[in-house]
């Protein structure tokens, strides 16, 4: 899985590189099948625009949005947005078969 971390507007400190490194890395726990995950800082007036495009085999990539005047509440946010996106394909892929009570009682 490659990470990468681009910026507009800026250039990111180590410590934000490390931390946004660290929090993508969890995505694994979530989702298995990710290929690259790009990271994407922007920095306008007071706020700071998170974008995460995370690339999925056999899938369209994952795109999630975030935007705080704290640049580590952004990254959290986005990261979170992300982790529920690939929990949800996980689901939806998973979750293929049609289910039946086992008790064979109608509901």
């Amino acid at each position: 899985m490659q990470i990468s971390i681009s910026t507009r507007h800026g250039n990111p400190t180590p410590a934000i590189e490390e931390y946004i490194t660290k929090k993508a890395e969890r995505f694994t726990r979530y989702y298995d099948r990710i290929s690259s995950i790009e990271m994407v800082v922007d920095h306008q007036k007071s706020e700071h625009l998170i974008e995460c495009i995370v690339r999925v085999e056999h899938s369209e990539p994952l795109i999630s949005h975030a935007s705080a005047t704290d640049l580590y509440a952004a990254v959290d946010q986005c990261t979170d947005r992300a982790v529920r996106q690939l929990s949800d394909l996980k689901s939806k892929l998973k979750d293929h078969k049609h289910h039946t009570p086992k008790s064979g009682a109608d509901e």
